[in-house]
């Protein structure tokens, strides 16, 4: 099989799987799209060839970009073997790849004298303590996580955390805003909160 041919057998999947997964029927997404019931259904079958006029209706009505109805990477390798990295008072490891919407990281703390510099960006933040005590502050708020427990707090909130005590690790999560917030430019694994 071409290269071609297999692309175009993964978007056809991919199209009617995720018509499936919505629940919508060939007359709902064609209400959706603009585009006739028969159309939509030779294009899933491969009696019709796609096109973009076709491909970019059907995306937006399934909720989709079209990178993810292109994407031909494969899951071949699903682990992913995350590499420390210190900087200062802080060992981070990269639980996500670096291209994903999402970013996952792991931290480990060192207490510090120095109180963090609050910072805002647009999003939401989450970290989870799986060892020690993380402070956290909010503005003027100034919060213990304990281990076991987690924080998620809107990031137009001035904010920062730090190890409490003694070293303290944690999970963090955030969207790219985050990251741009969080991260240097130079390294994908290096938060400045």
């Amino acid at each position: 099989m071409s290269e071609l041919t297999e692309i175009e057998v993964l978007v056809r999947t991919r199209l009617r799987s995720l018509r499936n997964t919505l629940g919508l029927s060939l007359d709902e997404l064609a209400a959706r799209t603009n585009l006739s019931p028969s159309t939509i259904s030779r294009v899933e079958t491969g009696k019709r060839t796609i096109s973009l006029d076709i491909l970019l209706p059907l995306a937006t009505a399934l909720q989709v970009d079209l990178d993810a109805l292109l994407d031909v990477h494969s899951d071949d390798d699903v682990v992913i073997r995350p590499v420390p990295n210190s900087s200062g008072e802080r060992t981070t490891w990269l639980l996500s790849r670096p291209t994903a919407s999402m970013m996952a990281l792991k931290l480990r703390l060192e207490p510090t004298r120095e109180i963090a510099e609050q910072r805002v960006h647009p999003g939401r933040d989450w970290f989870f303590v799986i060892s020690g005590r993380v402070r956290l502050w909010l503005g003027e708020r100034e919060i213990t996580v304990e281990a076991g427990e987690s924080a998620e707090f809107s990031t137009m909130t001035p904010h920062a955390f730090a190890a409490a005590d003694g070293p303290a690790e944690v999970i963090t999560i955030f969207d790219r805003d985050g990251q741009r917030a969080h991260v240097h430019h130079e390294s994908w694994d290096q938060p400045a909160t």
